[in-house]
């Protein structure tokens, strides 16, 4: 058996398809202002303008006092494995492609899936078992094992970025299953918003004056590193959206978590994936390679199979 939780699939589904529209936009918003601005403002700034908006959530779901936890330790490591996916991925997404940075984060439902078994008591079958080394089949290829340095869009390291931000993400994603159960998605999220704040500041005190990104030639250092910039006036809008969306983004997916079983929301969040791709093109003309493609359509398939065989299984 696995742990009680609540069970409500078809408001779990819905959280997780608006918490996949969200990342879009989040990833699409933060490839745009990475030219500009470090990594640790744009966390700082958007966990700022998302926090009243949590906090009224709070409120409207119980109060504040729903704030106070007797399990502070478990919260703690979510908000370390959030925020670390969260890092990881993005130092990532200022080099790569839109679509291939998504993609190769997507072994992340793959490993939920798989992690749901041990760590929650859920059952997957041998088909769904099938889907997901199909799927993970796709993750390497687009890690492109046979090509040179030359031929890949960024380093191994750059490459590798996305898949260790997916670990740790699908992590936080049974653990948050585990702690849902007594503690609302406002209250988790505010957690983790709370949790931004103070490791942005921490980056601001160490590294605000940009003094450890001086002579770095890498992307991704430099946009990790690089010093505080007062947003332009044109810019400040899209800040805005970023801190709101942010917001949403860490309601849905707690919200989904908390209401669903994990293999069944998680091959939902392949739909990120094409959401992923459609961005890129129109947004930055980027077009996936035919080797990207192979992936993507290893891992919509894996997907798909699985979804067929969750509702077969809902059916029996």
């Amino acid at each position: 058996m696995g742990i009680e939780t609540l069970s409500r699939p078809g408001l779990a589904i819905l959280c997780i398809l608006a918490g996949a529209v969200g990342i879009t936009i989040n990833d699409v918003l933060i490839k745009a202002l990475s030219g500009g601005y470090p990594l640790h403002e744009m966390v700082f700034l958007r966990a700022l303008i998302a926090m009243p908006l949590m906090l009224l959530l709070v409120k409207l779901e119980g109060g504040f006092h729903l704030l106070r936890t007797d399990r502070p330790w478990p919260h703690l490591l979510r908000c370390g494995l959030i925020i670390f996916s969260n890092m990881s991925y993005f130092a990532a997404l200022a080099v790569l492609p839109l679509a291939e940075a998504m993609a190769l984060f997507y072994i992340a439902p793959l490993l939920i899936t798989l992690l749901s078994v041990p760590l929650l008591g859920e059952k997957i079958g041998p088909w769904r078992i099938g889907a997901v080394l199909v799927g993970l089949a796709g993750v390497i290829i687009m890690q492109r094992p046979w090509a040179s340095g030359a031929e890949l869009p960024a380093s191994r390291l750059v490459l590798l970025l996305p898949v260790v931000s997916a670990a740790a993400y699908a992590a936080n994603s049974i653990l948050t299953r585990r702690l849902g159960a007594r503690a609302p998605a406002s209250v988790l999220s505010t957690y983790v918003q709370v949790s931004f704040l103070i490791v942005g500041a921490g980056f601001w005190l160490i590294a605000g004056d940009g003094r450890y990104a001086e002579g770095s030639t890498n992307a991704s250092i430099i946009f990790l590193l690089r010093s505080w910039v007062w947003p332009n006036a044109s810019d400040w809008w899209l800040v805005l959206l970023l801190g709101l969306n942010s917001g949403l983004i860490g309601y849905c997916l707690s919200q989904a978590y908390r209401l669903g079983r994990a293999a069944t929301i998680a091959p939902f969040e392949y739909l990120t994936v094409p959401m992923a791709v459609f961005a890129g093109y129109i947004v930055f003309s980027e077009i996936p390679s035919p080797v990207v493609w192979a992936g993507i359509t290893l891992i919509i398939s894996a997907g798909l199979v699985t979804i067929w065989r969750e509702a077969r299984h809902r059916e029996a």
